[in-house]
């Protein structure tokens, strides 16, 4: 009898102490379908985090049984991805459009002059400014002119910035303001006129003209605006966003931001290409914390097709003896790749025309020999000729834009020709040639949602089902290429696939739960996709 006293009193023992043996977490996710993008363990059920990482990913009950934690979330079945990265965006910039007039969607001037006004009405200023018009979405496709505005606002100066950021319509006053005469030459651009006479247009490099004559933005209009993008962007299960150009004030701010918590969007800043700030970021090396990389260059090489500003090899089809303008010249471009190439920063370059991209992919080619591993990148590629492809074998990698090519294949080409069509939005091509391709939104040029960029990149359509069969669909992405090209590649071309991009072990936790699965429900219904809840960190930053 003392025998079985005793088996028995060593049987409780052992349990005790097996149960007791369940390693302690932070969280436990359970009963979800996890879209690892981790290419050992493609799909699980479950994952556990720890002091802001991924510990352990597998199955349910095999987790709940090695783990206990001190939150558990049943996802019910709930679709799960890592957290998604926005490989090109102006994450500043967006929380800028929050304080000015929202001109996206105008479907005619008369509709921009009467957002201005209201805008004006509600919130008067001693500087207007305002973003998002396109003249492409008119009845009327020319450019508008400043009559209408002058009239509006005699002695207010009023800047208006076309939906790519490539464009100002501007009035007399704005103009005035900044010194701009018919007499007024700055290459890389153009100063629009008609019989001889200023229109309010300016396109690229003159707009700094109005810039440098526009109200400041305090730090406090600084921080308000990034805050305002975080929400936003945490909305659309954004937990990484790579904003193409910020200026040391900025980027200190974010950094300053990170130190206190009040920002937790993970932000990868390219610094834009002025001397001051080169001469400031390239001798400290690149700079990077669990929430901010500095260790890029962004650099403009041309303008935007729909204000015909890129280059192109051939002048534009609907406009004779017009090809567009470099806004950084050629000989500057190669020298840039020679400098950035001596330093561990990379160069991130804005090229839209084909004659732009071949300009960038040479001086990259001559610079990066002898080097490894560099990823610089070509910031939209938009426009390639078939010969230049082979470029990107030798490790540049592409960063586009999908939407881009669902917003501009009403008129492209127009602008293009046929011939050049073939070359254009080849996000598969890149893919294939470069073997890694970073998907991004542009935003606020485009919308935020990165379901959008996920439907333009698979079905090649925009919202309405148009077209048919999809634009040039043999440039399309896979489902699963296109959330690789929103995780784990851009983390790639951010160098920081170790750090986030999948759900992995030793991973920070970032990612993302949703109301539905957009690698299973129909093409047409991903826009659809709403956010249940963002993580990052392992921290819930949005529900």
């Amino acid at each position: 009898m003392t025998y079985y006293k005793s088996l028995l009193l060593t049987t409780i023992i052992f349990l005790a102490v097996g149960c007791s043996t369940k390693e302690s977490v932070d969280l436990l996710v359970v009963n979800a379908k996890v879209y690892t993008v981790d290419d050992t363990q493609k799909t699980a059920s479950a994952f556990a985090v720890h002091q802001g990482r991924f510990v352990a990913v597998g199955e349910t009950e095999s987790l709940q049984n090695q783990y206990k934690a001190s939150k558990v979330i049943d996802a019910q079945g709930k679709a799960v991805t890592p957290g998604l990265i926005d490989a090109h965006c102006h994450f500043y910039g967006l929380g800028q459009n929050q304080q000015v007039v929202d001109l996206v969607g105008t479907k005619s001037y008369q509709e921009v002059l009467d957002r201005v006004v209201a805008f004006h009405d509600e919130k008067p200023t001693v500087f207007i400014r305002g973003r998002g018009w396109d003249q492409n979405d008119w009845e009327e496709k020319k450019y508008p002119t400043k009559e209408a505005l002058d009239a509006l606002f005699p002695d207010t100066p009023v800047a208006l910035e076309r939906v790519d950021g490539h464009a100002y319509l501007v009035n007399q006053a704005a103009l005035d303001l900044a010194g701009i005469t018919t007499d007024t030459e700055v290459a890389g651009g153009s100063i629009e006129k008609e019989n001889g006479a200023l229109i309010g247009i300016l396109v690229d490099n003159p707009m700094a003209l109005v810039d440098a004559v526009m109200p400041k933005p305090t730090v406090a209009d600084i921080v308000t605006a990034l805050k305002d993008a975080q929400r936003i962007a945490f909305s659309y299960g954004l937990t990484t966003v790579n904003d193409a150009g910020l200026n040391r004030d900025v980027i200190e701010i974010i950094d300053s931001l990170h130190q206190t918590g009040d920002l937790k969007m993970r932000v990868y800043a390219m610094v834009s290409n002025s001397p001051e700030n080169l001469d400031y970021f390239l001798p400290k090396g690149v700079i990077e914390t669990p929430r901010l990389r500095v260790g890029s260059v962004k650099v403009y090489a041309d303008g935007a097709l729909g204000s015909r500003g890129a280059t192109l090899r051939e002048a534009y089809s609907d406009r004779d003896h017009h090809f567009g303008a470099m806004v950084t010249g050629v000989k500057e471009i190669e020298a840039l790749a020679k400098r950035i190439a001596a330093t561990d920063y990379q160069m991130n370059t804005h090229a839209i025309g084909d004659s732009a991209n071949i300009v960038v992919l040479r001086a990259y080619a001559e610079a990066l020999v002898g080097t490894t591993d560099k990823r610089w990148k070509v910031e939209h590629a938009q426009i390639i000729s078939p010969e230049d492809f082979d470029y990107f074998n030798g490790g540049i990698i592409p960063s586009v834009q999908p939407t881009h090519a669902t917003s501009d294949m009403y008129w492209a080409e127009d602008r293009l020709g046929s011939k050049r069509m073939a070359g254009a939005y080849a996000f598969k091509t890149l893919l294939d040639k470069a073997g890694t391709i970073a998907l991004g939104t542009d935003f606020p040029v485009e919308q935020v949602s990165p379901f959008l960029t996920f439907l333009a990149a698979t079905a090649r359509q925009d919202t309405s089902g148009y077209p048919e069969g999809g634009f040039q669909i043999q440039d399309g992405l896979t489902r699963e290429e296109t959330l690789k090209g929103m995780t784990l590649w851009a983390a790639y071309s951010n160098f920081q696939e170790a750090e986030r991009g999948s759900i992995s072990v030793g991973k920070m936790a970032d990612f993302v739960i949703y109301h539905q699965d957009m690698m299973q429900v129909p093409l047409m219904e991903v826009p659809n996709t709403e956010v249940y809840r963002t993580y990052v960190g392992g921290e819930l930053v949005y529900e």
